[in-house]
Protein backbone atom coordinates (compact mmCIF):
# COMPACT_ATOMS: atom_id res chain seq x y z
CA UNK A 1 0.00 0.00 0.00
CA UNK A 2 1.36 3.66 -0.70
CA UNK A 3 1.04 5.73 1.74
CA UNK A 4 -1.68 9.14 1.25
CA UNK A 5 -2.18 11.65 3.99
CA UNK A 6 -5.08 13.33 4.31
CA UNK A 7 -5.04 16.95 7.24
CA UNK A 8 -8.10 19.40 6.54
CA UNK A 9 -6.13 20.93 3.46
CA UNK A 10 -7.84 17.76 1.74
CA UNK A 11 -10.21 16.62 3.87
CA UNK A 12 -12.64 16.93 0.49
CA UNK A 13 -10.63 13.80 -1.05
CA UNK A 14 -12.02 11.14 1.63
CA UNK A 15 -14.62 10.08 -0.34
CA UNK A 16 -15.93 8.03 2.80
CA UNK A 17 -16.74 11.03 4.21
CA UNK A 18 -19.15 12.05 1.45
CA UNK A 19 -22.05 9.88 2.97
CA UNK A 20 -21.56 11.55 6.39
CA UNK A 21 -23.95 13.92 7.74
CA UNK A 22 -22.69 17.49 6.97
CA UNK A 23 -22.62 18.35 10.58
CA UNK A 24 -20.12 15.59 11.41
CA UNK A 25 -18.25 17.17 8.59
CA UNK A 26 -18.53 20.42 9.57
CA UNK A 27 -17.56 19.50 13.35
CA UNK A 28 -14.09 17.59 11.61
CA UNK A 29 -13.12 21.45 10.03
CA UNK A 30 -14.36 23.53 13.02
CA UNK A 31 -12.38 21.23 15.77
CA UNK A 32 -9.36 20.41 13.15
CA UNK A 33 -8.47 23.58 13.65
CA UNK A 34 -8.05 23.69 17.27
CA UNK A 35 -6.66 20.05 17.66
CA UNK A 36 -4.78 18.88 14.78
CA UNK A 37 -5.96 16.33 12.34
CA UNK A 38 -4.10 14.15 10.12
CA UNK A 39 -5.09 10.88 8.90
CA UNK A 40 -4.28 8.27 6.42
CA UNK A 41 -5.59 5.39 3.80
CA UNK A 42 -4.45 2.66 5.93
CA UNK A 43 -6.78 4.07 8.91
CA UNK A 44 -9.77 4.96 6.61
CA UNK A 45 -9.75 1.92 4.45
CA UNK A 46 -8.51 -1.09 6.90
CA UNK A 47 -9.36 0.37 10.37
CA UNK A 48 -12.56 2.31 10.12
CA UNK A 49 -16.35 0.58 10.23
CA UNK A 50 -17.61 3.36 8.32
CA UNK A 51 -21.12 1.73 7.99
CA UNK A 52 -21.13 1.95 12.26
CA UNK A 53 -18.95 4.73 12.55
CA UNK A 54 -20.98 7.14 15.29
CA UNK A 55 -19.64 4.10 17.56
CA UNK A 56 -16.33 3.23 15.61
CA UNK A 57 -13.53 3.65 18.17
CA UNK A 58 -11.19 4.25 15.21
CA UNK A 59 -13.15 6.71 14.02
CA UNK A 60 -13.00 8.73 17.12
CA UNK A 61 -9.67 7.79 17.78
CA UNK A 62 -8.41 9.88 14.41
CA UNK A 63 -11.73 11.92 13.61
CA UNK A 64 -12.43 15.05 15.63
CA UNK A 65 -15.72 15.64 16.93
CA UNK A 66 -17.74 18.73 17.87
CA UNK A 67 -17.80 17.61 21.53
CA UNK A 68 -14.34 17.69 22.09
CA UNK A 69 -14.05 21.11 22.84
CA UNK A 70 -16.20 23.38 25.13
CA UNK A 71 -19.47 24.36 23.32
CA UNK A 72 -18.84 28.15 23.60
CA UNK A 73 -15.14 27.53 22.05
CA UNK A 74 -16.59 25.49 19.02
CA UNK A 75 -19.09 28.31 18.31
CA UNK A 76 -16.33 31.36 18.64
CA UNK A 77 -14.07 28.99 15.87
CA UNK A 78 -17.13 28.22 13.42
CA UNK A 79 -18.31 32.17 13.81
CA UNK A 80 -15.11 33.12 12.75
CA UNK A 81 -15.01 35.35 9.91
CA UNK A 82 -11.80 35.79 8.63
CA UNK A 83 -7.96 34.24 9.31
CA UNK A 84 -6.94 36.89 11.93
CA UNK A 85 -10.27 36.42 14.00
CA UNK A 86 -9.48 32.36 13.55
CA UNK A 87 -5.90 32.65 14.37
CA UNK A 88 -7.08 34.87 17.34
CA UNK A 89 -9.28 32.61 18.79
CA UNK A 90 -7.51 29.39 18.27
CA UNK A 91 -4.74 30.56 20.31
CA UNK A 92 -6.84 31.92 23.10
CA UNK A 93 -8.10 28.32 23.47
CA UNK A 94 -5.26 26.56 22.98
CA UNK A 95 -3.62 28.22 25.67
CA UNK A 96 -6.55 27.18 27.92
CA UNK A 97 -6.04 23.44 27.11
CA UNK A 98 -3.54 22.92 29.39
CA UNK A 99 -0.94 22.35 26.23
CA UNK A 100 2.32 21.16 28.17
CA UNK A 101 0.55 18.66 31.20
CA UNK A 102 2.59 17.80 34.18
CA UNK A 103 4.55 20.80 34.02
CA UNK A 104 7.12 19.10 31.37
CA UNK A 105 8.03 22.67 29.62
CA UNK A 106 8.94 24.09 33.64
CA UNK A 107 10.52 20.86 35.14
CA UNK A 108 11.86 18.46 32.68
CA UNK A 109 13.86 20.30 30.33
CA UNK A 110 17.42 20.32 31.81
CA UNK A 111 20.43 22.68 31.41
CA UNK A 112 23.86 21.73 29.56
CA UNK A 113 26.70 23.83 29.59
CA UNK A 114 24.20 26.93 30.37
CA UNK A 115 21.59 25.94 27.26
CA UNK A 116 18.06 24.75 28.05
CA UNK A 117 18.00 21.15 26.03
CA UNK A 118 14.67 21.94 24.47
CA UNK A 119 14.57 18.69 22.78
CA UNK A 120 15.31 16.83 25.74
CA UNK A 121 13.36 15.78 28.48
CA UNK A 122 14.75 14.51 32.09
CA UNK A 123 12.21 13.35 34.74
CA UNK A 124 13.38 10.19 35.81
CA UNK A 125 16.97 9.36 37.36
CA UNK A 126 17.42 6.35 34.78
CA UNK A 127 15.20 7.35 31.90
CA UNK A 128 16.05 10.17 29.37
CA UNK A 129 13.47 11.13 26.37
CA UNK A 130 14.97 12.54 23.08
CA UNK A 131 12.74 14.63 20.26
CA UNK A 132 14.42 14.18 17.19
CA UNK A 133 13.48 17.20 15.39
CA UNK A 134 12.56 15.13 12.26
CA UNK A 135 10.46 12.73 14.08
CA UNK A 136 7.65 15.26 15.80
CA UNK A 137 4.90 14.17 13.12
CA UNK A 138 2.69 11.16 12.48
CA UNK A 139 1.21 9.36 10.21
CA UNK A 140 -1.74 9.60 11.63
CA UNK A 141 -3.02 11.88 14.93
CA UNK A 142 -4.52 10.70 17.71
CA UNK A 143 -7.35 13.03 18.80
CA UNK A 144 -6.81 12.26 22.48
CA UNK A 145 -2.83 13.38 22.05
CA UNK A 146 -1.21 14.74 25.08
CA UNK A 147 1.47 16.13 22.63
CA UNK A 148 -0.88 18.13 20.26
CA UNK A 149 1.38 21.16 20.80
CA UNK A 150 4.05 19.24 18.35
CA UNK A 151 1.52 19.27 15.42
CA UNK A 152 0.62 22.77 16.29
CA UNK A 153 2.98 24.79 14.68
CA UNK A 154 3.42 26.32 18.20
CA UNK A 155 7.28 26.65 17.99
CA UNK A 156 7.71 28.03 21.80
CA UNK A 157 5.51 25.06 22.83
CA UNK A 158 7.79 22.10 20.64
CA UNK A 159 10.08 19.75 21.96
CA UNK A 160 12.55 19.53 18.94
CA UNK A 161 16.60 18.28 19.04
CA UNK A 162 18.52 18.59 15.74
CA UNK A 163 22.02 17.95 17.42
CA UNK A 164 22.54 14.13 18.65
CA UNK A 165 26.12 15.89 19.90
CA UNK A 166 23.98 17.70 22.66
CA UNK A 167 22.20 14.49 23.67
CA UNK A 168 25.69 12.67 24.28
CA UNK A 169 27.00 15.30 25.67
CA UNK A 170 23.99 14.96 27.86
CA UNK A 171 24.66 11.39 28.85
CA UNK A 172 28.33 11.44 29.39
CA UNK A 173 27.81 13.92 32.00
CA UNK A 174 24.71 12.00 33.58
CA UNK A 175 25.99 8.39 33.92
CA UNK A 176 22.65 7.49 36.25
CA UNK A 177 20.87 7.47 32.70
CA UNK A 178 20.60 3.73 31.71
CA UNK A 179 17.65 4.26 28.96
CA UNK A 180 17.14 6.49 26.19
CA UNK A 181 13.66 6.79 24.83
CA UNK A 182 13.11 8.60 21.89
CA UNK A 183 9.51 9.84 21.31
CA UNK A 184 7.58 12.76 19.21
CA UNK A 185 5.80 12.84 17.52
CA UNK A 186 6.97 10.07 16.34
CA UNK A 187 10.61 8.99 15.42
CA UNK A 188 9.29 6.05 13.05
CA UNK A 189 8.01 8.74 10.92
CA UNK A 190 12.26 9.79 9.96
CA UNK A 191 14.05 7.97 7.06
CA UNK A 192 16.31 5.14 8.43
CA UNK A 193 18.82 6.84 7.65
CA UNK A 194 18.12 10.29 9.57
CA UNK A 195 17.10 8.07 12.54
CA UNK A 196 20.58 6.54 12.29
CA UNK A 197 22.30 9.28 13.08
CA UNK A 198 21.07 9.18 17.19
CA UNK A 199 21.44 5.25 16.97
CA UNK A 200 25.35 6.09 15.27
CA UNK A 201 26.35 8.59 18.17
CA UNK A 202 25.08 6.41 21.42
CA UNK A 203 26.64 2.91 19.63
CA UNK A 204 29.68 5.12 19.02
CA UNK A 205 30.16 7.40 21.77
CA UNK A 206 31.50 4.33 24.37
CA UNK A 207 28.95 5.27 26.71
CA UNK A 208 29.09 2.56 29.01
CA UNK A 209 25.97 3.67 31.08
CA UNK A 210 23.10 3.28 28.51
CA UNK A 211 21.54 -0.18 28.41
CA UNK A 212 17.98 0.18 26.91
CA UNK A 213 16.94 2.70 23.67
CA UNK A 214 13.10 2.74 23.37
CA UNK A 215 11.26 3.80 20.67
CA UNK A 216 8.14 5.15 21.52
CA UNK A 217 5.72 5.21 18.53
CA UNK A 218 1.87 4.60 16.87
CA UNK A 219 3.45 3.07 13.36
CA UNK A 220 2.18 -0.14 14.30
CA UNK A 221 -1.41 0.57 14.33
CA UNK A 222 -1.59 3.29 11.69
CA UNK A 223 1.18 2.40 9.19
CA UNK A 224 2.74 -1.40 9.58
CA UNK A 225 4.05 -0.58 6.14
CA UNK A 226 6.43 1.62 7.92
CA UNK A 227 8.17 -2.15 8.07
CA UNK A 228 7.06 -4.26 5.60
CA UNK A 229 6.88 -2.00 1.79
CA UNK A 230 8.17 1.59 2.35
CA UNK A 231 11.37 2.15 0.57
CA UNK A 232 13.28 1.99 3.58
CA UNK A 233 12.05 -0.61 5.42
CA UNK A 234 14.55 -3.08 4.91
CA UNK A 235 17.04 -0.26 6.37
CA UNK A 236 15.20 0.54 9.74
CA UNK A 237 14.44 -3.04 10.34
CA UNK A 238 18.70 -3.34 9.81
CA UNK A 239 19.14 -0.34 11.78
CA UNK A 240 17.49 -2.39 15.19
CA UNK A 241 19.13 -5.39 14.94
CA UNK A 242 22.37 -3.15 14.30
CA UNK A 243 21.28 -2.08 18.02
CA UNK A 244 20.39 -5.46 19.34
CA UNK A 245 23.93 -7.12 18.14
CA UNK A 246 25.57 -3.98 19.63
CA UNK A 247 24.45 -5.33 23.00
CA UNK A 248 21.75 -2.77 23.72
CA UNK A 249 18.57 -3.65 24.85
CA UNK A 250 15.89 -2.53 21.91
CA UNK A 251 12.44 -1.85 23.63
CA UNK A 252 9.99 -1.10 20.95
CA UNK A 253 6.98 0.71 23.02
CA UNK A 254 3.99 0.60 20.70
CA UNK A 255 0.76 2.46 21.49
CA UNK A 256 -2.33 0.47 20.68
CA UNK A 257 -5.69 1.99 22.41
CA UNK A 258 -7.79 -0.90 20.88
CA UNK A 259 -8.00 -4.35 19.80
CA UNK A 260 -9.16 -3.78 16.35
CA UNK A 261 -5.68 -2.26 15.60
CA UNK A 262 -4.13 -5.43 15.99
CA UNK A 263 -6.77 -6.93 13.48
CA UNK A 264 -5.02 -6.69 9.82
CA UNK A 265 -2.41 -8.93 8.21
CA UNK A 266 -0.05 -6.13 7.74
CA UNK A 267 -0.21 -5.20 11.65
CA UNK A 268 0.82 -9.55 12.31
CA UNK A 269 3.38 -9.09 9.52
CA UNK A 270 5.22 -5.62 11.06
CA UNK A 271 5.15 -7.21 14.45
CA UNK A 272 7.08 -10.66 13.36
CA UNK A 273 9.51 -8.37 11.19
CA UNK A 274 10.04 -5.94 14.06
CA UNK A 275 10.49 -8.93 16.81
CA UNK A 276 12.64 -10.87 14.26
CA UNK A 277 15.53 -8.23 14.66
CA UNK A 278 15.87 -8.98 18.31
CA UNK A 279 13.80 -5.76 19.43
CA UNK A 280 11.16 -6.52 22.29
CA UNK A 281 7.85 -4.86 21.49
CA UNK A 282 5.62 -3.59 24.78
CA UNK A 283 2.08 -2.25 24.63
CA UNK A 284 0.55 1.03 26.00
CA UNK A 285 -2.02 2.92 25.96
CA UNK A 286 -4.37 5.49 28.15
CA UNK A 287 -8.20 4.19 28.45
CA UNK A 288 -10.36 5.91 27.57
CA UNK A 289 -14.20 6.94 27.11
CA UNK A 290 -15.54 6.71 23.64
CA UNK A 291 -12.75 4.65 22.60
CA UNK A 292 -11.81 1.70 24.66
CA UNK A 293 -13.73 2.35 28.48
CA UNK A 294 -14.53 -1.46 28.94
CA UNK A 295 -13.18 -4.74 30.95
CA UNK A 296 -13.57 -6.76 27.29
CA UNK A 297 -11.38 -4.87 24.90
CA UNK A 298 -8.35 -4.57 27.77
CA UNK A 299 -8.32 -8.48 28.22
CA UNK A 300 -8.59 -9.09 24.27
CA UNK A 301 -6.21 -6.75 23.86
CA UNK A 302 -3.69 -8.05 26.18
CA UNK A 303 -4.14 -12.00 25.37
CA UNK A 304 -3.96 -11.12 21.60
CA UNK A 305 -0.44 -8.98 22.37
CA UNK A 306 1.37 -11.78 24.28
CA UNK A 307 -0.43 -14.38 21.13
CA UNK A 308 1.54 -11.94 18.99
CA UNK A 309 4.86 -11.60 20.67
CA UNK A 310 4.37 -8.50 22.60
CA UNK A 311 4.47 -7.54 26.46
CA UNK A 312 1.29 -5.31 27.90
CA UNK A 313 2.98 -2.67 29.70
CA UNK A 314 1.26 0.10 30.78
CA UNK A 315 -2.68 1.14 31.34
CA UNK A 316 -2.67 5.16 31.50
CA UNK A 317 -5.10 7.40 32.72
CA UNK A 318 -5.80 9.93 30.18
CA UNK A 319 -4.01 13.49 31.06
CA UNK A 320 -5.39 16.23 31.29
CA UNK A 321 -4.87 18.44 28.22
CA UNK A 322 -6.18 18.70 24.82
CA UNK A 323 -9.78 16.89 24.37
CA UNK A 324 -9.55 14.90 27.92
CA UNK A 325 -12.83 16.59 28.75
CA UNK A 326 -14.37 14.41 26.26
CA UNK A 327 -12.30 11.32 27.21
CA UNK A 328 -11.54 11.27 30.56
CA UNK A 329 -13.08 8.79 32.93
CA UNK A 330 -13.20 8.70 36.99
CA UNK A 331 -10.11 6.78 37.97
CA UNK A 332 -12.10 4.71 40.31
CA UNK A 333 -13.52 3.55 36.70
CA UNK A 334 -10.46 3.09 35.18
CA UNK A 335 -9.41 1.21 37.77
CA UNK A 336 -12.22 -1.29 38.13
CA UNK A 337 -12.16 -1.31 34.15
CA UNK A 338 -8.25 -2.40 35.08
CA UNK A 339 -9.00 -5.17 37.67
CA UNK A 340 -11.74 -6.71 35.59
CA UNK A 341 -9.15 -7.29 32.87
CA UNK A 342 -6.58 -8.65 34.92
CA UNK A 343 -8.68 -10.83 36.48
CA UNK A 344 -9.53 -12.59 32.53
CA UNK A 345 -5.93 -12.96 31.65
CA UNK A 346 -3.04 -15.43 32.67
CA UNK A 347 -0.20 -14.61 34.52
CA UNK A 348 1.95 -14.47 30.87
CA UNK A 349 -0.58 -11.11 30.53
CA UNK A 350 -0.07 -9.33 33.78
CA UNK A 351 3.05 -7.87 32.92
CA UNK A 352 0.88 -4.76 32.82
CA UNK A 353 0.78 -1.94 35.09
CA UNK A 354 -2.40 0.15 35.70
CA UNK A 355 -3.98 2.44 35.97
CA UNK A 356 -1.72 5.10 36.04
CA UNK A 357 -1.56 8.99 35.78
CA UNK A 358 1.92 10.53 34.24
CA UNK A 359 1.40 13.68 36.07
CA UNK A 360 4.06 16.22 37.63
CA UNK A 361 5.42 14.44 40.67
CA UNK A 362 5.24 11.05 38.76
CA UNK A 363 3.63 8.16 37.37
CA UNK A 364 1.51 7.19 39.86
CA UNK A 365 -0.63 4.00 40.28
CA UNK A 366 -3.76 3.17 41.56
CA UNK A 367 -3.67 0.06 43.24
CA UNK A 368 -6.94 -0.15 44.71
CA UNK A 369 -9.70 1.06 47.28
CA UNK A 370 -8.96 0.12 51.38
CA UNK A 371 -12.09 -0.25 53.53
CA UNK A 372 -10.48 0.96 56.99
CA UNK A 373 -12.57 2.12 60.63
CA UNK A 374 -12.87 5.77 58.91
CA UNK A 375 -14.53 4.99 55.11
CA UNK A 376 -13.29 3.64 52.19
CA UNK A 377 -9.80 5.54 50.81
CA UNK A 378 -7.72 5.19 47.37
CA UNK A 379 -4.56 3.36 48.01
CA UNK A 380 -2.01 4.95 45.62
CA UNK A 381 1.56 4.45 45.08
CA UNK A 382 4.95 5.74 42.51
CA UNK A 383 5.70 3.55 39.87
CA UNK A 384 8.02 6.40 38.75
CA UNK A 385 8.70 9.60 41.09
CA UNK A 386 11.01 13.00 40.47
CA UNK A 387 12.59 12.00 43.45
CA UNK A 388 13.53 8.01 43.24
CA UNK A 389 12.64 7.66 47.32
CA UNK A 390 9.30 8.31 46.25
CA UNK A 391 8.92 4.90 44.43
CA UNK A 392 6.07 2.52 45.96
CA UNK A 393 5.73 4.25 48.71
CA UNK A 394 1.66 3.74 49.66
CA UNK A 395 -0.31 6.46 50.65
CA UNK A 396 -3.64 7.38 50.49
CA UNK A 397 -6.67 9.89 48.73
CA UNK A 398 -10.15 10.33 50.28
CA UNK A 399 -12.87 8.25 48.37
CA UNK A 400 -13.93 9.87 45.09
CA UNK A 401 -15.78 8.82 42.79
CA UNK A 402 -15.71 11.68 40.47
CA UNK A 403 -12.41 12.11 40.23
CA UNK A 404 -10.34 12.09 36.71
CA UNK A 405 -7.03 13.05 37.70
CA UNK A 406 -4.66 13.60 40.48
CA UNK A 407 -5.00 17.28 41.23
CA UNK A 408 -9.07 16.60 41.93
CA UNK A 409 -8.21 13.80 45.12
CA UNK A 410 -7.28 15.21 48.30
CA UNK A 411 -5.19 13.51 51.29
CA UNK A 412 -6.89 10.55 53.33
CA UNK A 413 -6.84 10.53 57.05
CA UNK A 414 -7.12 14.30 58.08
CA UNK A 415 -4.20 15.12 56.01
CA UNK A 416 -3.33 18.77 54.92
CA UNK A 417 -1.27 17.34 51.88
CA UNK A 418 0.56 14.36 50.13
CA UNK A 419 3.82 13.60 51.34
CA UNK A 420 5.15 14.69 47.59
CA UNK A 421 3.69 17.72 47.84
CA UNK A 422 4.88 18.39 51.86
CA UNK A 423 8.56 17.88 49.81
CA UNK A 424 7.24 20.76 47.13
CA UNK A 425 6.25 23.10 50.55
CA UNK A 426 9.92 22.89 51.54
CA UNK A 427 11.84 23.43 48.67
CA UNK A 428 9.66 27.02 47.84
CA UNK A 429 10.43 27.68 51.63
Amino acid sequence: MKYQSYTLKNLHQIKLLNDLPDEIVDSIKVVGQVLPFKSNNYVLEELINWNNFEKDPLFTLTFPRKEMLKPNDYKIVKQCLNQKELATAVSLIRAGLNPHPAEQMEKNVPIFNGIPLNGIQHKYRETMLAFPSKGQLCHAFCSFCFRWPQFSGIKEKKFALKNADLMIGYLKEHPEITDVLFTGGDPMIMHAKAFEIFIDAIIKSGIKTVKTIRIGSKTLSFWPYRYLTDSDSDELLDLFKKVTDAGFHLSFMAHICHENEMSTDAFKEAVKAIRDTGTIIRTQSPVMQHINDNSENWSNMWRKQVSLGMIPYYMFVARNTGSHRYFSIPILKAYDIFRKAYMKVSGVARTVRGPIMSASPGKIGIDGIVDTDKGKVISLSFIQGRNPEWVKRPFFAKYDEKAVWLDDLKPAFGKSNFFFNEHDVLLKN
